[in-house]
């Protein structure tokens, strides 16, 4: 039976999982959980570390960055189905993951709703071109007929970190202040970003550019 021979802890441990999924499993872990850190204390960071911060400004920048996204998003996954192999859509992944993990340093250099709502832009336009690479280099790498418990693998690893993680960040916060925090899921990005090297070398030949 499927059971004996694949149990589940086989997959929680990456035993049954090729080398792709369990690095983007893995990154995204580190990421997530990263964020994670800051997400449920953002709104008072906005609130009280920038001038004139208010449930309006929060409510307007979250909208920035999820209209962003959304805009850019399906014009992101257009192009990288258009170029022929995966180089590309790794390096979409990486140098957006890149740029990602500097975005919460500069949530510490803003002073005003404008410069968050800058910075808000930057984050859904690398959001927008991670997010639909990511999802092709895993689609196209997924074990056959294991496809829902890889993925369920990867939702319940990265629902998990970024639960704990969340259960930190306001400790952390209101112990060691808002530079603390961001630094850490900075580094905790970068760190999940390069685990996203592991994959290239595993990946499909094919061009970076069209031309």
């Amino acid at each position: 039976m499927f059971y004996d021979k694949t149990h589940w802890r086989d997959y929680l441990t990456f035993r049954k999982v090729n080398s792709v999924i369990k690095f983007l499993t893995i990154s995204d872990v580190i990421i997530i959980g990263g964020f994670g850190l800051v997400t449920p204390v953002f709104a008072v960071f906005i609130v009280d570390g920038i001038e004139g911060g208010t449930l309006a400004v929060v409510g307007i920048a979250e909208a920035i960055f999820l209209f962003t996204k959304s805009i850019i998003q399906i014009p992101a996954a257009s192009l990288i189905d258009k170029i022929k192999g995966e180089k590309d859509d790794f390096w979409v992944l990486f140098i957006g993951s890149i740029i990602y993990s500097i975005i919460p340093l500069w949530y510490l250099l803003i002073n005003t709703p404008i410069e968050l709502y800058i910075v808000q832009f930057f984050y859904g336009l690398s959001t927008a071109a991670t997010i639909p690479s990511w999802l092709a280099i895993f689609t196209r790498h997924i074990d056959k007929k294991h496809e829902g418990i890889e993925w369920g693998v990867r939702q319940t690893l990265v629902d998990l970190g970024a639960a704990l993680t969340a259960s930190c960040g306001g400790f952390l916060a209101f112990y060691f202040g808002f530079t603390l925090l961001f630094f850490l899921v900075s580094i905790s990005s970068f760190i999940g970003s390069f685990f996203l090297l592991g994959v290239y070398r595993h990946m499909k030949t094919g061009r970076v550019f069209p031309w």
